[in-house]
């Protein structure tokens, strides 16, 4: 039964559908940490043929009525086929395998698949509160299991890798390289939802679990993550100059919290470790960390054989993002047998990066997204990939939290390989694309009892 516009009370086929939504996250979000308990390494790779299935399956069997969500899968599913042909054309210019392709497209593009079955199911208010229940669930396991793993390290129940004991705090991406980090965003993330969108919880219930979220990151000791934070704070005050009471308010809140947190990192104990890279000399045209962080700007042209390689780049996982990073060396007994190539570039950078092994926070790697699509795929790989962001940031993103979340996601492009973590990429996909419903809710129902005020207003004069 369809009531307002857009808004369905009863649809047979969106609770099956909002189960595979669920069922292709979950596949992202929780391999690390069943490979760290003993499942076998493919379990990383499930997620690459559910997630396009489940999305598939979802797009093609539901009934949407609602112009602005089909103008909004449309738009999506071009961009989609756009950033596929960029990728394939690459792919054929610098002889890479078709399983390059294939992890490459899957790397980059599931979040924007989520998004699109997200956007292609059915208005549904009760629902949609079951859906996101589940996906808060997720978010809670994942926030006590890092805080867990930090007294287990501390009591010496858990046993820590060659990292130091903070960088263990990984919640659900336990036992990765720079797990904490991807944690700590992630758990921030999902508090900062909670916070906003659960109006009805009383406000001590809400605040709790992103101050949980944030105690994981100290004990994660996750720096960047905060620096990332109040990057993308400082863009969306910009981006609201037009809105003066806004940007008063979000000046002030940034002031004051820069404020404090820079007066905790002085004299608090617990916030002592930010002061580690607080160190000017690196940063400047000729620092180390400079010099480091650009060295696939440098290296990855030495590599070109055509002038269309500034077009197409070296190919898919040629270069330094998450695939030609490490995936297809650390999976080579798996994806060597299907084809994968590789190319000397990848290496090139690696031996850059060992001359500078001192530097081992992400926050310094060579091995970042941006430069790795650009890399990857040139600078029409990279438009192709930005058209797709700037529709998600265009048709999506309708209120401050889910432009700040999308600024974040798009800083943490230039730190590490973020953009192509499956399970941080879903987290923040799910987390837009909810709060994206929530707006369609809100505004519908607003609608239909205006509708409804109107209709009655009608009545009342016709009777009288």
């Amino acid at each position: 039964m369809k009531v307002g516009i857009g808004v369905y009370k009863k649809q047979e086929g969106y609770i099956k559908n909002s189960f595979l939504i669920i069922l292709a996250f979950a596949t992202a979000f929780f391999p690390r940490i069943l490979n760290s308990i003993g499942f076998p390494a493919p379990i990383n790779f499930v997620h690459f043929l559910i997630v396009p299935i489940a999305c598939g399956i979802v797009v093609t069997k539901t009934k949407i009525r609602n112009k602005n969500q089909i103008s909004i899968a449309k738009a999506l599913l071009f961009g989609f086929l756009i950033l596929l042909g960029m990728m394939t054309a690459s792919a054929f210019l610098n002889k890479a395998g078709l399983i390059n392709i294939f992890l490459s497209l899957m790397l980059l593009s599931e979040p924007f698949l989520v998004l699109l079955a997200i956007i292609c199911i059915p208005i549904s208010q009760e629902s949609f509160k079951k859906f996101r229940t589940w996906i808060l669930r997720f978010g809670c396991f994942h926030i006590f299991l890092a805080i867990a793993q930090h007294f287990l390290i501390i009591v010496g129940i858990l046993n820590v890798t060659e990292m130091q004991p903070t960088d263990n705090v990984q919640g659900v991406f336990y036992l990765t390289g720079s797990g904490h980090v991807v944690a700590a965003s992630v758990s921030m993330s999902f508090g900062l939802y909670y916070l906003i969108s659960a109006k009805t919880a009383p406000i001590l219930l809400r605040s709790s679990m992103i101050v949980a979220a944030f105690f994981q990151l100290l004990f994660a000791d996750a720096k960047q993550v905060l620096l990332v934070w109040l990057l993308a704070w400082f863009i969306l005050i910009m981006i609201k100059l037009q809105d003066l009471r806004k940007t008063i308010q979000y000046l002030i809140a940034a002031i004051l919290i820069s404020y404090g947190l820079w007066w905790c990192i002085q004299n608090v104990e617990a916030f002592s470790a930010f002061n580690t890279w607080i160190r000017p000399e690196l940063y400047g045209p000729d620092g180390q960390a400079t010099l480091l962080k650009s060295a696939p700007i440098r290296i990855i042209p030495t590599f070109y054989k055509s002038p269309l390689n500034w077009l197409l780049g070296l190919g898919p996982g040629h270069t330094v993002g998450r695939l030609g990073g490490w995936m297809l060396k650390d999976y080579s007994f798996l994806l060597k047998p299907l084809g994968a190539t590789t190319h000397p570039a990848s290496q090139a950078v690696w031996d850059a990066w060992s001359e500078f092994s001192w530097l081992d926070s992400s926050f310094f790697a060579p091995l970042w997204s941006w430069a790795g699509i650009w890399g990857d795929f040139g600078f029409a790989g990279l438009g192709a990939y930005l058209y797709l962001a700037s529709i998600v940031w265009r048709r999506i993103c309708l209120d401050d939290f889910c432009k700040f979340t999308m600024l974040t996601v798009l800083i943490y492009g230039f730190v590490f390989t973020q953009l192509e973590e499956p399970g941080y990429m879903l987290s923040m996909a799910m987390l837009i694309g909810m709060r994206w419903h929530e707006l369609q809710i809100l505004k519908h129902s607003r609608f239909y009892h205006a509708q409804l005020d109107i209709e009655a207003d009608r009545q009342l004069k016709a009777e009288t």
